[in-house]
C-alpha cells in the first residue's frame, strides 16, 4: 500500500510536469536516430561531459552507478514487503552474492562522495555552487537535503544488513549474499534478538519509505535531472552549435523579395498571428521548457560564461532556473514548490512587477550581455541549450518591441539603408580604393 501510494503520487506529479512542458510551442525535432542514440549513450549514460572536471566527475560516477545498481536491492525489498518473503532473490546464489557485495561497496562510495560534496558546498564553498543571484536559499537547501537524504538511505540499508546478519548468525542460518562492508560490524548492535529485530525493521522501513519519499521530492528538486537528462540529451541539438534557427515567416518574406515568383505559404486557417521571439514561457518551445526541468544547477555554464566572468549580469544558469520558476508559477507546481516561497530580490538584478519571463524574471541587460559564444552550451553535462532561450527572448525585444540597444538600432538602420553595418552609401563603398590608387600614382 505504501509503495502504491508513493508510486501513484509520483505519477501524478509527472503528469503535472508533462502538462507544463506541453505549454510550450510545438517543435518538430528530426535527425539521425543512430546519432541521437550515440549521443544518449555517451553524454547521458556515459557522462562524457562530466569528466572535463575529474574530481567531481568521479564522485558523481559513484553516486550515479550506486543509484542504478542499488535499485536491484530495492526491487527485492518491494517484493519481500508485498509477499512477506525474506531476501527473495537469494536463490540466484553466486550472482546474488556478487550483487549484494557490489551494493555494499557502492553504498559506501555513495556515502563518501556525498560527504565530500557536502564539504565542497558548505566548507570550501566552491564558487560555481554557491555564488550568483540565482543561488538563493532554496537551491542551497535543496542540494544539502539531497546529499543528506542519500547518506541516510545508505546508512539505513547498512543498519538493516548488519542486524539481519546477526539475527541469522544467532539462529544458526546462513544468510544469502556477501556483505564486504557490514560483515565486520555484525556485533555493532549487540546480541539481543528483540533489539536486532527492531533495528532491522527500522532500517528496512526507513530505506523503502525514504526512497519513495525521495522519489516524490524529485519533481521539486534539481535532482529531477536523474530522470529528465535522458530524454533531454536524446532530443538535443545535432546541428553545429553556431547554426541559429530562423524565423520561418521572415525566411518566406526574404525569399519572396529575392525571387518574385516565390509564393509565400498561407498561414493555417484560424491561427493566431505569429509572435516573433518569446516574452513568456508559452512562447518558448517544449524542448526549451524541458531544458528548464533538466538543469542540474551545477553552474558549469555560468562558470565558463565570458560575460559573467567579466562581471556582467548574465548567468546562463539563472536564465534556465528562471524559466522553470516562471513555468511552475504559470502552470502546475509539484507538491513542494519551494522556489516561490524562497524567492528573494537579488542585489544585482532588479526585476519589474511585470509577471512574465522577460522583465518579470530576466532583464534585457542580462540578455544583451550574451556574446552567443556557446560556451554555456558546450559545458552543460546534460546538453541544455541555454543560448536558444536567450536568443528567443532577444528576438522579442528586437522584432516585437524595437527595444534593442541604441548601437544595435543604428547598425540595423545602416544594414537596411546601406546594405552594410556602416553609415556609408553603397556608391561610396570603394572610395578607399580610389584614394589608394591615386596615392600610389603620386
Amino acid at each position: 500500500m505504501v509503495a502504491a501510494l508513493g508510486i501513484g503520487l509520483f505519477g501524478w506529479q509527472i503528469r503535472k510536469i508533462a502538462h507544463n512542458i506541453n505549454l510550450g510551442r510545438d517543435k518538430t525535432i528530426a535527425g539521425d536516430v543512430s546519432q541521437r542514440i550515440n549521443t544518449l549513450l555517451l553524454v547521458a549514460f556515459g557522462q562524457q561531459k562530466m569528466f572535463k572536471r575529474p574530481l567531481p566527475a568521479v564522485l558523481h560516477l559513484f553516486v550515479y552507478i550506486g543509484f542504478l545498481v542499488i535499485n536491484v536491492e530495492l526491487i527485492e525489498i518491494l517484493i519481500d514487503g508485498t509477499f512477506g518473503t525474506h531476501r527473495v532473490l537469494g536463490f540466484l546464489g553466486p550472482v546474488y552474492n556478487v550483487l549484494m557485495a557490489i551494493n555494499e561497496i557502492l553504498g559506501l562510495l555513495v556515502i563518501i562522495a556525498c560527504v565530500i560534496f557536502l564539504a565542497r558546498r558548505n566548507l570550501t564553498k566552491v564558487p560555481r555552487l554557491t555564488r550568483g543571484p540565482e543561488m538563493r536559499a532554496w537551491p542551497k537547501l535543496d542540494a544539502n537535503v539531497i546529499l543528506i537524504t542519500e547518506i541516510v538511505l545508505m546508512l539505513a540499508l547498512f543498519a538493516f544488513n548488519i542486524a539481519d546478519q546477526k539475527l541469522s548468525q544467532l539462529n544458526g542460518v546462513q544468510l544469502a549474499g556477501a556483505f564486504p562492508v557490514t560483515s565486520g560490524l555484525v556485533d555493532l548492535f549487540g546480541s539481543d534478538v528483540s533489539t536486532l529485530k527492531t533495528i532491522a525493521g527500522i532500517g528496512w522501513w526507513v530505506h523503502i519509505i525514504g526512497i519513495l519519499a525521495f522519489m516524490n521530492y524529485l519533481p521539486s528538486s534539481k535532482h529531477f535531472h536523474i530522470l529528465m537528462s535522458f530524454p533531454n540529451v536524446y532530443y538535443s541539438k545535432l546541428e553545429p552549435k553556431g547554426q541559429f534557427s530562423n524565423v520561418e515567416s521572415i525566411t518566406h518574406e526574404i525569399k519572396a523579395m529575392l525571387d518574385p515568383s516565390y509564393v509565400v505559404p498561407p498561414a493555417p486557417e484560424g491561427a493566431d498571428p505569429q509572435k516573433f521571439g518569446a516574452k513568456d514561457v508559452e512562447d518558448l518551445t517544449w524542448k526549451q521548457l524541458m531544458d528548464a526541468y533538466t538543469c542540474t544547477e551545477c553552474g558549469r555554464c555560468t562558470s565558463v560564461c565570458p560575460a559573467n566572468i567579466t562581471g556582467k549580469l548574465l548567468s546562463p544558469r539563472k536564465i534556465v532556473m528562471d524559466t522553470r520558476d516562471r513555468l511552475e508559477e504559470k502552470g502546475h507546481s509539484p507538491i513542494i514548490f519551494a522556489p516561490a516561497h524562497y524567492k528573494e530580490e537579488s542585489e544585482r538584478v532588479k526585476v519589474t512587477e511585470e509577471r512574465t519571463l522577460l522583465r518579470g524574471y530576466v532583464t534585457p541587460e542580462e540578455l544583451w550581455a550574451c556574446t552567443t559564444c556557446n560556451a554555456c552550451v558546450e559545458s552543460c553535462p546534460v546538453n541544455i541549450n541555454q543560448l536558444s532561450t536567450i536568443i528567443d527572448l532577444r528576438r522579442f525585444l528586437v522584432l516585437e518591441e524595437s527595444a534593442a540597444p541604441a548601437a544595435l538600432n543604428t547598425m540595423f538602420s545602416n544594414i537596411e539603408n546601406n546594405g552594410a553595418p556602416w553609415a556609408f552609401s553603397p556608391s561610396d563603398r570603394f572610395n578607399w580604393a580610389d584614394d589608394l590608387f591615386m596615392a600610389s600614382k603620386n
